[in-house]
């Protein structure tokens, strides 16, 4: 009963959602810091989902709980320094009541006060592979992504203090649903890279670690943490926290018991073979054009200053041009937009989307539609190595040998003063739909054919 009470309200009679799907999908994929959507999962079947229903239908099946100790350590607990029991969620739940070591046998060895357990990383298909129909429960389109729903989600169950290491996911973006509990979640922005000392230790596809324990930080080894812009929210039943890719993010959970769901959002749209090759084919003509001019150029020495700067400035326009009419008319006649490409004129939060700001600010986003900035709970009245998830996202990194250099090749787009950056699948993605890429692309390939 508390917890249904800790649901975001909604006016008397309201039954409307806040955003329609594709206004919350432009804001997903316009976005770009941490926010709270709220109000929008009241009728989703999967609030219901808390540990004593999924142990009712689970009926006893094991799930992989990951230990950790309850412990005051500068030093995160990666995957790889945990031990793991086999259990099911009865079994689970009687271990956080405290009850007799034969109800709770696979936790025997495990002091309560002394330990925390977490079944993370759960692949609702792979769980719930025989009551398929349980994946209805969970209905992402109607934050824009129609046809995804629990088959495309994982499952978060854990007790207080469980927690995931400081950590970027170098694919997409990520929704996460709070049903039972609360989690506190500690985010920065890819521009904090250099000061989160990122490792590929433990290593793991598709995140990178810091070597942080960002709420116990070892200063005196890690001091440029000091510099990093800690973004906190705690996330309440109900809510849905969006966060941007790139985003480092470590996760506790503050209650006995924890259960929230999340998918990963890829951020490229699919686009038919015709639009690809008219992309390609008009940055060919661009590049065609850019050599024109440029051979022109070097074969008139007579040619004066102001004439090369024009030629120059030529030059440079064609070559940082992404939309030449010729694109503009093809998207036109196709019926084709690039979401990533469009931009809100203003992104409308308040008491249904509120920001997740840094610390530095809590003072004056108290009261303001934002979220309060330290441990304490959601304003009510604002209207909450990773084994396998490789296999789930399907968004891998091109691997980056030197995680090292990591630091100053994060996100293009942080605020970082870095010059670099990493290559993911969907930046590889990001080339046939962006003109100005393909166009550089086809240079380089046509100057490799010249040699």
């Amino acid at each position: 009963m508390a917890e249904a009470a800790a649901l975001d309200p909604l006016l008397p009679g309201e039954n409307v959602k806040p955003f329609t799907p594709e206004k919350a999908k432009e804001i997903v994929m316009s976005l770009q810091q941490p926010a709270v959507f709220c109000n929008m999962v009241f009728d989703w079947p999967a609030l219901h989902w808390n540990a004593k229903y999924l142990s009712e239908v689970l009926d006893g099946k094991k799930i992989q709980f990951r230990m950790g100790m309850k412990k005051t350590d500068t030093a995160p607990q990666f995957e790889t320094k945990c031990s793991y029991v086999e259990a099911t969620l009865e079994e689970f739940l009687a271990w956080t009541c405290g009850q007799p070591t034969c109800v709770s046998r696979p936790f025997s060895c495990y002091d309560f006060s002394k330990y925390w357990t977490y079944a993370d990383y759960k692949y609702i298909a792979m769980i719930f592979e025989d009551k398929t129909e349980i994946f209805k429960d969970i209905m992402w389109s109607d934050f824009g992504f129609p046809g995804r729903n629990g088959k495309e989600s994982t499952l978060w169950i854990g007790s207080a203090g469980a927690n995931t290491p400081c950590h970027l996911d170098s694919y997409g973006c990520n929704l996460v649903l709070q049903i039972q509990g609360r989690k506190r979640w500690h985010l920065f922005p890819p521009g904090n890279t250099t000061f989160l000392y990122p490792t590929r230790i433990p290593y793991e596809e598709s995140s990178i670690f810091s070597k942080v324990n960002v709420v116990n930080p070892d200063l005196k080894h890690y001091p440029q943490f000091r510099k990093a812009q800690a973004h906190v929210v705690t996330l309440n039943p109900g809510q849905v926290l969006f966060v941007p890719r790139h985003w480092w993010h470590y996760v506790e959970s503050i209650d006995p018991i924890t259960v929230s769901i999340n998918s990963w959002i890829e951020l490229v749209e699919a686009t038919s073979h015709e639009i690809n090759l008219q992309y390609l084919n008009g940055a060919m003509s661009a590049y065609l054009e850019y050599q024109k001019v440029t051979v022109s150029e070097d074969r008139d020495p007579s040619t004066h200053d102001t004439e090369k700067e024009a030629s120059s400035y030529k030059r440079r326009k064609i070559e940082v041009n992404t939309k030449p009419e010729d694109y503009k008319s093809w998207t036109h006649e196709a019926g084709f937009t690039v979401v990533q490409a469009k931009k809100l004129e203003k992104i409308p939060f308040g008491v249904h989307l509120i920001p997740v700001l840094p610390q530095s600010q809590e003072g004056s986003s108290v009261g303001a539609g934002a979220v309060e900035s330290d441990s304490r709970d959601l304003l009510s009245e604002n209207e909450e190595g990773h084994f396998g998830k490789l296999r789930c996202s399907g968004k891998q990194s091109v691997m980056i040998n030197d995680c090292e250099t990591l630091a100053d090749q994060t996100d293009a787009d942080s605020n970082a003063n870095s010059s670099q950056m990493a290559i993911s699948t969907n930046d590889l993605l990001d080339c046939l739909v962006n003109p100005q890429v393909i166009n550089l692309v086809t240079g380089l390939l046509l100057e490799r054919e010249r040699v």
